[in-house]
């Protein structure tokens, strides 16, 4: 009696697990994927085989392509929509952000002096109880050089951002 039950429960789980695990087939048009057997057939698509197709879909319409010409190439550089900009207001923009990047950077270098000075070359003064705990001031030590390459980092950033704007008016 148990035997039939388990061959019954075996031919009943196998039932079900094996149109589970088969696949409806898919066609693939180009970049596009179908399992409308009409569609495929109209458009000459090529059934996909060999594994599992995941297909997940877009969130919309995809941006227009731009031509290419004269005036495609000044609005790739704008995003769409954005408002045009005079010649006079954008110098003034770019002279507002140099003045800005110009302050950040000689914050940065003045905080770089700093820092390298209370480095010390490796070598920093003892505080406290790290005379007793060697370790204590070690991490110490470490997290000074570390914040000592964030700030080079900074300024060398910095340092981009100026360059990336136009060259300053007179």
């Amino acid at each position: 009696m148990k035997t039939a039950s388990l061959i019954f429960l075996a031919g009943s789980l196998l039932a079900v697990a094996v149109p589970a695990s088969s696949q409806e087939r898919v066609w693939r048009c180009g970049n596009e994927y179908t399992n409308n057997s009409t569609i495929a057939q109209q458009k000459g698509c090529k059934v996909m085989e060999g594994g599992n197709v995941t297909v997940v879909q877009g969130s919309g319409m995809p941006a227009p392509k731009s031509s290419g010409g004269g005036a495609g190439s000044s609005a790739a550089r704008a995003p769409a929509g954005s408002p045009r900009v005079e010649g006079v207001d954008q110098r003034a923009r770019d002279g507002e952000a140099r003045s800005v990047l110009e302050a950040e950077l000689k914050k940065a270098e003045a905080r770089q002096a700093e820092l390298q000075k209370e480095y010390n070359n490796g070598e920093p003064e003892k505080q406290g109880s790290e005379g007793r705990n060697y370790q204590k001031y070690l991490d110490r030590v470490a997290e000074m050089k570390a914040e000592l390459a964030r700030n080079e980092s900074d300024i060398a950033g910095i340092r981009r951002e100026l360059g990336r704007l136009p060259a300053k008016q007179q």
